[in-house]
């Protein structure tokens, strides 16, 4: 531990924890509510989905956008920053948004949401991995996933309890709530350390200058897009993969909550596996692996009915579940003076993946059919992301307080 003191430690772990719990219900409630505050707005037919694509590309936009922001401030100005920032601008856009009156105002405040979102998790998780030991530190960044995913699940209960426009203003009002957690929460020493010195700090375009940290930063994106993919296509829209495979009854907001149920589990299971057996990489890949098999499964052999296309969801999101060692993974890539920047530019990059990829589904859609164009896009997101995690250095154990030559 670093010399914060344990009870620091647990306070800043708790409060990263709860901060992506409110991240993740925000950014995942709209996949629940998007056909039901659409239909609300007079959005009918075969604009639910095209609407739906739209506003799901303009949240992720926003996370590109506020990614880069956020991470270079968190480099900058430290990490606790961040935390607070990220939360009042996510917050305030969730209440704004319970008051849309049309698709327009909705797209705009999900571009506000969307850079909000965009700074909670890399800042707790560079927070958390620079106040741990080196041995400990998979096991904090373990907990914060996995606590911060049961925000969909809770998203789905309230979305089911509450009209779509209360869900908004629980989460709005649950992350303002969650500031007076973050007083008395102190910064890391290690950005401490170099916060006075004369050195660059949240340089983003530095990750472009060299090509050996450009690369390691790129294969740190790749190795998740295919985990972005099965939420942001498979699970979001799993409507209408469900209908062509005349399976009746399938809720996407259940699809979420069953996934990201699946995904609480695999965080936890993918995390454990990283400390026992020492390895990021090699779980990393286990994972994928499993991944790739279980899309292959959903979307070829899933005529069983709503049990077994809900089962297929949860076991999706177990698959899914290495969130925790990828995001740690890219934190111990880089050092005390980019952390911050690769680590919430990683997973919003990521995230900001879907927009791609839905474009790429959407144009294959009507040539081929909503399954094919699926298993295309998902087998260019396999592709990439097995070269990259065979190129990346192992990272468990490794020292972080380091700065990078830049």
């Amino acid at each position: 531990m670093q010399k914060s003191g344990s009870k620091n430690v647990s306070a800043i772990v708790i409060v990263a924890a709860l901060g992506y719990f409110v991240d993740i219900y925000d950014l995942i409630l709209f996949s629940i509510v998007r056909v039901s505050s659409l239909k609300s707005l007079g959005v009918t037919g075969d604009a639910l989905l095209s609407d739906g694509v739209l506003l799901l590309n303009m949240q992720m936009a926003g996370m590109l956008i506020g990614g880069i922001i956020w991470g270079v401030l968190g480099d900058k100005r430290g990490r606790i920053s961040v935390l607070f920032g990220s939360i009042i601008m996510y917050s305030v856009a969730n209440i704004l948004n319970g008051f849309v009156m049309d698709v327009q105002q909705y797209a705009v405040l999900r571009v506000i949401a969307g850079i909000g979102l965009a700074g909670e998790l890399g800042a707790g998780i560079t927070l958390v991995s620079e106040v741990m030991s080196k041995e400990a530190r998979g096991y904090g960044t373990t907990i914060v996933a996995s606590v911060g995913i049961l925000g969909a699940v809770v998203a789905a209960f309230v979305a089911d309890l509450f009209e779509w426009r209360t869900a908004y203003f629980v989460g709005g009002g649950l992350g303002l709530l969650l500031l007076i957690l973050r007083i008395g929460v102190y910064e890391s020493g290690m950005f401490k350390n170099i916060q006075s010195e004369k050195i660059a700090k949240g340089q983003f375009q530095h990750l472009f200058t060299s090509w050996s940290r450009f690369t390691k930063y790129l294969k740190c994106i790749m190795i998740g897009a295919p985990l972005w993919f099965v939420v942001g296509v498979l699970i979001t829209f799993s409507d209408a993969f469900a209908k062509v495979m005349g399976v009746e009854g399938i809720a996407p907001s259940k699809s979420v909550m069953f996934c990201y149920i699946g995904l609480a589990f695999g965080d936890l299971l993918s995390g454990y596996l990283s400390q026992y057996f020492k390895t990021r990489k090699k779980i990393i890949f286990a994972f994928i692996l499993s991944t790739n098999i279980l899309i292959v499964l959903y979307l070829f052999f899933n005529h069983f009915g709503t049990f077994y296309f809900y089962t297929m969801c949860l076991l999706l999101g177990v698959s899914c579940g290495y969130w925790a060692v990828f995001v740690t993974n890219a934190s111990e890539q880089f050092g005390t003076n980019l952390r911050a920047t690769v680590t919430t530019t990683v997973p919003n990059f990521v995230r900001g993946s879907v927009v791609p990829l839905t474009l790429l589904f959407q144009y294959l859609k009507s040539p081929v059919g909503i399954v094919y164009a699926a298993g295309i896009v998902a087998a260019i997101a396999f592709i990439f992301a097995y070269i990259s995690v065979s190129k990346l250095d192992e990272t468990y154990g490794k020292d972080l307080d380091y700065i990078e030559m830049i």
